[in-house]
């Protein structure tokens, strides 16, 4: 079987198109420059625009799984380029928002909006809803190479978040094995946790006397603002500041698919050390 990852080289592609080139399945990985990336061994390399569905002719010929990314121009006309490919089974990354459909909230919108898609395209589906992800802590990057103060926007805020590596774990298995069409997995990693818990676990695994603060949630928002359009950061602040977005349920989820406990944040920092060092 072969299959196509879309967002290949991201946090969960990345895991995935690993995962499922380590189990011998076939993996064309869509990339923007193949020249610019570096897969795994066997994993074919392939270009196509996701906003431009007749641009994916090529990359999807003989698939017959995807992995899908969702919120692009044309989900729809994309869909249905993937049927017309015959692809039996289509994963869709999407997130909790997506049960919400709140049209006036820019990321449940776009999240919705996907699910709806796939559901009307006639091929076989699988959403995934994950929580927040535990890799969103190397956003701290710039502030640990400055020194051992952490600020963190929505300090009060606990999330049960999730390594992406256990997210593509039960893309992989709804990609190539069956009983998963038309589930949706609801996906949390093991551990509800503060920011100021992930900045302690950081500091024992780093070896650092690291200490989290919360940024008013005006200083946050000019910070937001400054990488994101104004609508997602208003998505965001309806989420974590108005609690409209619970993410702090753990849930059984991973261990009921791939057989295996998500991973803890700890061991997820202590995978990724590197990165903070």
């Amino acid at each position: 079987m072969m299959i196509l990852v879309t967002g290949a080289t991201g946090n969960v592609g990345s895991a995935l198109v690993a995962a499922l080139a380590q189990a011998g399945q076939g993996v064309r990985a869509l990339v923007r420059d193949p020249r610019a990336v570096t897969l795994p061994p066997g994993v074919q390399p392939v270009t196509g625009d996701l906003n431009e569905p007749g641009s994916l002719a090529d990359a999807l010929n003989g698939v017959r799984g995807v992995f899908l990314l969702p919120g692009y121009a044309d989900m729809t006309g994309l869909l249905a380029q993937i049927r017309r490919s015959e692809v039996e089974r289509v994963v869709l990354l999407s997130g909790g928002s997506a049960a919400q459909a709140d049209m006036s909230n820019a990321v449940s919108r776009y999240m919705a909006l996907s699910e709806q898609a796939a559901r009307e395209a006639d091929v076989p589906w699988t959403f995934l809803r994950p929580t927040a992800f535990m890799s969103n802590a190397l956003r701290w990057l710039p502030q640990l190479q400055a020194g051992d103060l952490v600020r963190v926007p929505f300090a009060g805020v606990a999330a049960a978040a999730i390594d992406p590596a256990d997210i593509a774990a039960v893309a992989a298995l709804a990609l190539t094995s069956d009983g998963h069409e038309g589930r949706i997995y609801e996906l949390t990693g093991p551990d509800s946790l503060l920011p100021a818990d992930q900045v302690a676990v950081l500091a024992k695994v780093l070896d650092r006397d690291l200490r989290c603060e919360g940024l008013p949630d005006e200083e946050a928002r000019a910070q937001m603002e400054a990488t994101m359009p104004v609508e997602y950061v208003d998505a965001f602040f309806s989420f974590y500041a108005d609690g409209t977005l619970d993410e702090s349920q753990v849930l059984p989820t991973v261990q009921e698919v791939t057989g295996h406990p998500p991973r803890t944040f700890e061991q997820w920092a202590r995978a990724h050390t590197d990165a903070f060092h």
